[in-house]
């Protein structure tokens, strides 16, 4: 049987074959958070993607063969896994829209909703590829448009001239380095780029500013869960340049793959 579905694109396409209990989900299963917010890509469906889980769950299969990463076998075991699925997909869903209805900002909804710390700890639910922030924004994308409830931002100035203006206030480059530094050092990572990459659109060739830059992002590589996020980060420090660069973005990313408890590549 093929059953039409919307998760990763609006034409999703799962497949069950009642006589011998196999259930193929496709991209709708990974063995990972859902691939349902990725950053990069077109809109993406976590509501329906939830539905067509429920779905193949009343199927009840007994062997999953998923899109990606091992079969499951074990009609519980299949059972268990796509309703905890669909119940992380669900829980961000409502959890984004009755935040939305209330009239609150992009900005408050992504540091607000929190996955389930329960589902995030089943071994097929880590977001070691996508994650819960990147799916809450596709949520919003849907229901809310790309204005994100900041008025400033809905026809905003040059983020060069803005990054200018921050410095001139804040008296000077080096002030926005040296308290990058000091964010670097607690461990502020997310507020330490903001202050890193104001500095760089101001001063895009100091070479102060590309270090911090440099080392900013290369420890955000090694503290994130997601490839998606990943790579993104050690590109930008990539762009930085700097020495021995390499081998800094290379261990960054073995001790973030040991603290997701995932095999680091020998080296």
């Amino acid at each position: 049987h093929l059953r039409h579905a919307r998760g990763e694109t609006d034409d999703h396409t799962w497949v069950f074959f009642p006589d011998t209990g196999i259930l193929c989900p496709g991209d709708l299963f990974i063995w990972t958070v859902p691939n349902a917010g990725n950053p990069q890509k077109v809109q993406r469906y976590a509501r329906e993607w939830a539905i067509a889980l429920r779905e193949m769950a009343a199927c009840k299969p007994e062997i999953l063969a998923p899109g990606h990463g091992v079969p499951i076998i074990g009609a519980e075991r299949i059972r268990q896994a796509l309703e905890d699925t669909a119940a992380l997909l669900e829980s961000l869903h409502e959890q984004t829209l009755a935040l939305m209805n209330q009239g609150a900002s992009l900005d408050t909804v992504i540091h607000t909703v929190k996955a389930p710390e329960e589902l995030l700890e089943k071994p097929y639910l880590h977001p070691v590829y996508d994650e819960p922030e990147f799916t809450v924004r596709n949520i919003w994308r849907l229901y809310g448009g790309w204005y994100d409830g900041m008025p400033s931002h809905l026809k905003p100035a040059p983020e060069q001239a803005q990054a200018e203006e921050i410095v001139r206030l804040a008296g000077g480059v080096d002030k926005l380095v040296s308290r990058a530094e000091q964010l670097l050092s607690s461990g502020d990572l997310r507020l330490a780029c903001h202050l890193t990459d104001w500095a760089y659109l101001a001063s895009p060739q100091e070479p102060g500013v590309r270090e911090i830059r440099r080392r900013v992002y290369t420890a955000r590589v090694g503290a994130e869960p997601s490839t998606m996020a990943i790579g993104i980060y050690r590109t930008t420090a990539r762009e930085m340049g700097g020495e021995a660069e390499s081998d800094m973005l290379k261990g960054s990313v073995v001790r973030g793959q040991e603290r997701r408890g995932k095999p680091a590549p020998a080296r």
